[in-house]
């Protein structure tokens, strides 16, 4: 099995390193290609200075689909891992990927969980799997998953178009061709991001999510049921910080208003979305769709 292993990194130069060193213990025989944009930390200096990274590709957006895709392009293995720059591999995790992608394993991706540190000591995510319009969708970490090349190519990669929920909108996507996603216990890692300073931006989130799925499924009513029942559930969140004084009345009123208009928006620019691309990929803004997303590459293969 040759594996490249994608790391998108922004401004995360000290957590880039460790994940780079947990590559190098674990994986010694990847293919790494770091993209990095556009960091301001010193994170260019660093990468250029180890002998562990095969390609160092930096990028002017600030979008993490943009620097996904922009790995995909430059990796050359027949096996395409997305690793997160705040996270670290574990032990058994290329093992549990090969097995996954072995010739005559029925995944075309194998994702696993990722372990984050609590006040409590460690929590650790389970699969998630959620009946969308009569699919199964299986859902994986965007920080660690593995693709078979052809599995990337089939869904053109990830949607530019989001700023968020890129790995949820490709999950989709790979359901909607039949191709299966596989969880391994072993294909685990632990994030080293300490979830601080992490903005909550309702604008966004919903935007994305009502784009992603009137894409995938069409305008319908399972549809705008699922995105208004994450909308209540937030909207009551909210409401109970405002109850215990954490926040504002005006705050409560003023998400609501945000949401709505992003779903509306976000219903727009997915209805547009499936218009412009028919196929079975769903992805209108993908791999395929521009050529110019390096604007500095290092290839020391």
């Amino acid at each position: 099995m040759d594996i490249s292993v994608v790391v998108p990194t922004l401004n995360g130069r000290e957590r880039l390193s460790t994940c780079l060193d947990a590559l190098d213990d674990h994986v010694p025989d990847a293919e790494v290609v770091v993209v990095n944009g556009p960091s301001a930390d010193g994170t260019t200096g660093m990468v250029r200075e180890r002998d562990d990274v095969s390609a160092l590709v930096e990028v002017s957006d600030r979008n993490l689909n943009v620097a996904r895709n922009a790995g995909i392009v430059e990796a050359t293995g027949d096996v395409v891992a997305l690793v997160g720059h705040d996270v670290v591999v574990e032990e058994s995790w290329r093992d549990g990927v090969a097995e996954a992608m072995a010739d005559g394993a029925a995944a075309a991706a194998v994702t696993g969980p990722v372990h984050r540190a609590v006040r409590a000591g460690m929590t650790t995510e389970d699969r998630e799997t959620r009946t969308i319009a009569g699919r199964e969708v299986t859902y994986f970490a965007g920080e660690n998953v593995a693709f078979e090349r052809e599995t990337l190519e089939s869904v053109d990669g990830f949607d530019e178009n989001l700023l968020t929920g890129g790995a949820r909108d490709c999950a989709h996507r790979l359901t909607h061709q039949g191709l299966s996603v596989s969880w391994s216990t072993d294909v685990c890692v632990e994030s080293t991001d300490d979830g601080e300073g992490v903005d909550r931006d309702w604008g966004v989130k919903y935007h994305a999510l009502s784009y992603r799925l009137v894409k995938n499924y069409g305008p319908r009513l399972t549809v705008f049921r699922r995105t208004l029942q994450d909308a209540v559930e937030d909207g009551t969140s909210v409401a109970r910080e405002v109850v215990a004084g954490d926040a504002q009345p005006s705050s409560w009123i003023n998400s609501g208003k945000h949401v709505l208009r992003n779903i509306a928006a976000g219903t727009r620019d997915g209805v547009r979305a499936r218009v412009e691309d028919r196929t079975d990929a769903r992805n209108p803004a993908g791999l395929s769709s521009r050529a110019d997303r390096a604007v500095e590459r290092y290839d020391w293969r």
